[in-house]
């Protein structure tokens, strides 16, 4: 079995921007004009092929990254449409940190919105190259120079347009290739499948002179051969820009923008062409890192990932066929046919059907039943997938969104990804007892498929309390148990998932003796607890020795103490932000165990925290209002009694202002229904969970405690 095209030849690329950007229109146009489909589908009227979810063809809003893979030019593309929307951020995330490369979208109105930032700067941080599309050029409002602006001011991007419009707004009727210095005009009768190509019209010749005139001042700063033919006015030909240009982008330098309306059909083409042209294939990204087997020991092979995990131990994995197998597990989601679908990236060797691979994190053999190529919720059957490829596979019951599968004669631990904890909860309970079982299944799935989405139990009341992103996050879960699932539930009013700190130092002594007749049980610690600056979680420093505590004690302790911080002093939040250190302690040489220091260690650590003046925190989001310039004063005044911090106010076109601010979680339930009535339907808000603040004591709540997973 041999691949179908080289891996040169593949683009692993993500769609992704702030809600209503247009990333799911432009991933339909993408789709027809490579013949992936015969229809073009609108998200207004839930024909959208990638948003195939029930809720997200009602909402308009897509949910859940779908994947599909397309061909232009020889040149095969595994494509991901994003979410925009931040309460589902877990699945830009991990897209993200599977991806070669990315087409970040901007709408020409809008330019670089909240959540288009907070997509920019995580593909900042898995080192992810881009080309910019500028959407929507035909709006009323569209400014395609104030967009660039943006970039550079908000993002700190250096963005290379490639591209000018002809127009904006109702006179957009086209674009200008910088490169070609061609105009560019797509045939409407026909969805933009045909384009024509002319000369620039005499009035663009001196705007068009300029824009190439600093394309090729910033090419030739990138390149010390083009900047020696630029400073002696030698002609740079076509193929040494875009040998630059991709040099440049891979290197993430510059940004090739490009502007058009995935709506009116007008752009796409030339944004694929870039996608080849700019974007990497998996063999011009570095070799993936992760962490293999302890050197001095043959045994780990066959253990979890416990065993590997040294500063010393890392290993590199090119993306090479015959290499050995290396994959990402990124996405878990259920399926109507098979137990679960588990998405992986390929980054090195060949896995094959039937095969038997190595889940490194659980030290599980599972055998790989089928591999799919997905197409949003529909799969083509693969015998086998190569280095740089993203396939579903079936059959690994025990694989979790983070896990490493690799050659179990030679693993490799790759690096997980991380997410942001949820910071609002509701109480969940089955309307009869015959239902646990359903729901208590569902749930399991719904954390299987979502890392953001997690369960917990109050102790007090004994009640289910699930958590997640936000309002729009629960609602849809939710509605996925009762619709997708059949699941018979009561659901309380949502709730915000408060954290607890500590604002002093205290010290206490913890002790745990116990005697019988047969055995005694012994442990002694003293500890000291500080406060740390907020978002650093716990910290544990031992200042004890052997004559006070055996060191095969210590790890007991500490994940004790560990276990503790999800138990909050005051109304049983969890804690965060607290630093311990072992200062003390002693031990019987018959009696002690590592039960009884961990029994001590729990002692001494909730005495401490009592005594450390216990703080409530609450999660504070970064709200983005744009709200007609007539109802500005009403949104503010009701912003201040909500408690927000008001940090920009700027005003857009004439007629718009954009309100950036910071306001409590507990402050916005509901705000969309309000905010609607204040401005006549005609403002918009998105939040994004931002840090932890101390709720005010006239404010902090008594009872309704929510005990997060």
């Amino acid at each position: 079995m041999a691949r179908e095209y080289p891996i040169e030849n593949v683009r692993n690329i993500g769609i992704a921007a702030h809600i209503d950007a247009g990333k799911t229109t432009t991933t339909e146009r993408i789709l027809f004009y490579t013949g992936k489909k015969h229809k073009i589908g609108a998200v207004d009227d839930g024909t959208a092929e990638m948003d195939w979810m029930v809720q997200e063809r009602e909402r308009g809003v897509t949910i859940t990254a779908a994947a599909t893979t397309c061909f232009w030019r020889e040149h095969a593309i595994h494509l991901i449409d994003t979410p925009g929307h931040v309460d589902f951020t877990v699945e830009v995330e991990r897209s993200l940190r599977v991806l070669d490369g990315a087409i970040a979208l901007f709408c020409a109105v809008g330019g670089v919105e909240p959540q288009s930032e907070t997509v920019w700067h995580q593909a900042d941080r898995y080192n992810v190259p881009r080309v910019v599309f500028v959407n929507k050029m035909d709006r009323v409002g569209a400014n395609f120079a104030r967009v660039l602006e943006m970039m550079k001011e908000r993002l700190g991007a250096d963005p290379l347009p490639l591209q000018l419009p002809i127009g904006e707004g109702a006179d957009f009727t086209g674009i200008v290739d910088l490169v070609t210095q061609k105009v560019m005009r797509w045939d409407g009768t026909d969805l933009g499948q045909t384009y024509t190509e002319a000369e620039i019209p005499p009035e663009f010749q001196d705007e068009v002179a300029q824009a190439r005139e600093s394309l090729f001042e910033s090419i030739a700063v990138e390149d010390d051969t083009l900047l020696e033919k630029y400073l002696n006015g030698e002609e740079i030909t076509r193929a040494e820009l875009l040998a630059c240009l991709r040099a440049s982008t891979l290197r993430r330098t510059l940004v090739p923008v490009l502007c058009g309306s995935s709506l009116k059909n007008q752009g796409v083409q030339p944004l694929l062409d870039a996608v080849i042209d700019f974007l990497p294939s998996p063999a011009d990204v570095p070799p993936v890192e992760g962490t293999g087997p302890h050197p001095t020991s043959d045994a780990t092979r066959s253990k979890s990932m416990g065993d590997i995990s040294t500063e010393e131990d890392k290993v590199t994995r090119t993306a090479d066929d015959t290499a050995p197998l290396s994959a990402l597990a990124f996405k878990v989601a259920n399926h109507p046919t098979v137990d679960k679908l588990v998405y992986c990236r390929i980054y090195s060797g060949t896995l094959k059907r039937g095969e038997v691979i190595y889940n490194v994190r659980s030290g599980r053999r599972e055998r790989v039943n089928r591999i799919l190529q997905m197409h949003a919720n529909k799969e083509g059957v693969s015998d086998a997938a190569y280095a740089g490829d993203i396939v579903a596979l079936v059959g690994l019951k025990h694989t979790k969104t983070g896990d490493t599968v690799a050659d179990e004669s030679d693993p490799i631990l790759l690096e997980s990804i991380t997410f942001p904890d949820p910071v609002i909860s509701i109480a969940i309970e089955p309307e009869r007892a015959s239902d646990t079982d359903t729901l208590e299944e569902t749930l399991e799935k719904l954390m299987d498929e979502d890392p953001t989405f997690t369960v917990g139990i109050d102790k007090e009341t004994g009640q289910r309390i699930i958590s997640g992103m936000g309002e729009l996050h629960l609602e849809i879960l939710t509605d996925r148990m009762i619709r997708e699932f059949g699941v018979k539930a009561r659901i309380s009013k949502l709730q915000v998932a408060y954290r607890e700190t500590i604002s002093t130092v205290a010290e206490a002594r913890g002790t745990h003796i116990y005697k019988t007749d047969e055995e005694g049980i012994y442990g002694d610690v003293l500890l000291t607890v500080e406060p740390l600056e907020r978002g650093v979680g716990f910290q544990f420093e031992d200042k004890t020795d052997e004559t006070l505590i055996p060191r095969q004690y210590i790890v007991s302790i500490e994940k004790a103490l560990a276990g503790a911080m999800g138990t909050g002093p005051r109304i049983g939040y969890p804690m965060q932000d607290v630093k311990v250190t072992l200062t003390g302690g002693s031990y019987h040489p018959t009696d002690s165990s590592e039960i009884a220091f961990e029994a001590a260690a729990v002692l001494a650590f909730e005495s401490a925290v009592r005594k450390a003046n216990p703080l409530l925190l609450e999660p504070i989001m970064r709200i983005h209002i744009t709200v007609p310039d007539e109802h500005v004063g009403k949104v503010i005044g009701d912003l201040n009694a909500r408690r927000a911090q008001i940090n920009e106010s700027t005003t857009q076109d004439g007629s718009i202002t954009v309100i950036n601010a910071f306001i409590p979680l507990s402050e916005t339930f509901q705000y969309t229904t309000q905010l609607r009535s204040m401005t006549q339907g005609r403002g918009a808000f998105t939040l994004e969970f931002s840090h932890y603040e101390v709720v005010p004591e006239s404010l902090a709540p008594g009872a309704n405690r929510v005990i997060s997973a």
